[in-house]
């Protein structure tokens, strides 16, 4: 039975919206998903973009980010994140990570933003690894203390609540989501900036369009450039299918829940294998990730060699030729990052995995573990 890491699921809504699109039918599938996705999450203003990148880039220019300007982030982010700092020949500062949660320390946070008070330090990107969010209340009470924005990447939390809150309206900044998050691909790009701030989208809005601007009372053809944007406008047809990815996705979290379960309860007492904690109600588990103790690598090639594809969330920054090199970064100035990494695997969690295949990959990551001494 071969198991993938990942599997899309074509729902027969997409299968729909996606046909109206090819039809010509007189929907604008943009705008509904945007306008959709807005009462989903409960934010007033969303603005839909061509890939999860393209809206984290997009903040970064709604924010006005200027060369010399710092952005913190987590050691422990896709490249994606200090990336699009680094277009702006701005500055990414790295955070070492919670040992449990893989997420930013906000303790080391603290201190950072405490010792670190500039005008030039501009904002914090929080990433919400695997759906599972930090004390967000923390955050946005230390964002007020030392006057920086939070952007929040939300790639891997769609659907994803804080103390009943939908990701998106919890109080962030700005909040960017990911259609098609990293190693979990879909087959359509796209995503989703958030705010609740007029300014920061009516900037947005402005740039994303090369800064194009039109007088309604002249020829369509007739246009101004006023600033220096780009192109980030989402398909109508990635928009037509992610439409329908949506309106599942409850369900999609109550299954990779359920799954979750299954995975923890089978596999807690298994030695050389360590389990992510069940405490967190709402974490929709996006991810599934256990720690193996007895060389990850050698283990994940084993259960590849049995068909079950696996995962790892991430690579620390630090440890990646650019970042190291321009920022002089050692090996073990993150501790706790670097350890993680080192244990860390992601195992197959999605909605449209069978009972039967659960218990495969339980079965022989059991049989695997045995081989450990």
């Amino acid at each position: 039975m071969k198991i993938p890491y990942n599997r899309y699921e074509s729902s027969r809504d997409a299968h729909s919206h996606v046909s109206d699109t090819l039809d010509g039918e007189d929907i604008n599938q943009v705008q509904e998903l945007e306008s959709e996705f807005a009462q989903y999450v409960g934010a007033e203003h969303v603005l839909a973009t061509s890939h999860g990148t393209s809206a984290l880039h997009l903040a970064m220019l709604a924010l006005d980010l200027k060369r010399g300007d710092k952005v913190v982030c987590s050691v422990n982010a896709h490249p994606s994140v200090p990336e699009v700092v680094r277009h702006f020949d701005a500055e990414p500062v790295f955070i070492d990570i919670d040992a449990d949660s893989y997420n930013i320390n906000l303790d080391k946070l603290d201190v950072y933003l405490d010792e670190n008070k500039s005008k030039k330090l501009k904002a914090v990107i929080i990433t919400h690894l695997g759906g599972a969010t930090v004390d967000l209340d923390r955050v946005y009470t230390m964002a007020k203390t030392y006057k920086v924005k939070i952007v929040e990447d939300a790639s891997d939390a769609l659907g994803a609540t804080y103390k009943g809150k939908k990701i998106g309206s919890t109080g962030a900044d700005i909040v960017c989501f990911n259609f098609s998050p990293h190693l979990k691909k879909n087959i359509c790009n796209g995503g989703m900036l958030v705010t609740n701030s007029d300014e920061i989208i009516e900037r947005a809005k402005l740039l994303m369009n090369h800064a194009i601007v039109r007088n309604e009372n002249t020829l369509d053809y007739i246009y101004d450039v006023v600033d220096i944007g780009n192109d980030y406008s989402l398909s109508p047809l990635n928009a037509a299918y992610i439409r329908a990815m949506v309106a599942d996705q409850d369900a999609v979290i109550l299954r990779q829940q359920t799954i979750a379960t299954m995975y923890s309860n089978a596999l807690e007492s298994v030695d050389h294998v360590s389990v992510p904690s069940m405490e967190n109600e709402e974490n929709p588990f996006s991810l599934y990730v256990i720690k193996v103790d007895k060389n990850r690598d050698s283990f994940a090639v084993e259960l590849k060699n049995v068909s079950i594809g696996t995962g790892l969330h991430y690579i620390p920054l630090h440890l990646l030729s650019y970042y190291k090199a321009k920022y002089s970064l050692r090996v073990n100035d993150y501790p706790v990052a670097l350890r993680s990494y080192q244990q860390v695997l992601s195992l197959p969690i999605y909605a449209n995995m069978s009972d039967a295949e659960v218990k495969s990959v339980i079965d022989k990551v059991k049989k695997i573990a045995k081989t450990r001494v």
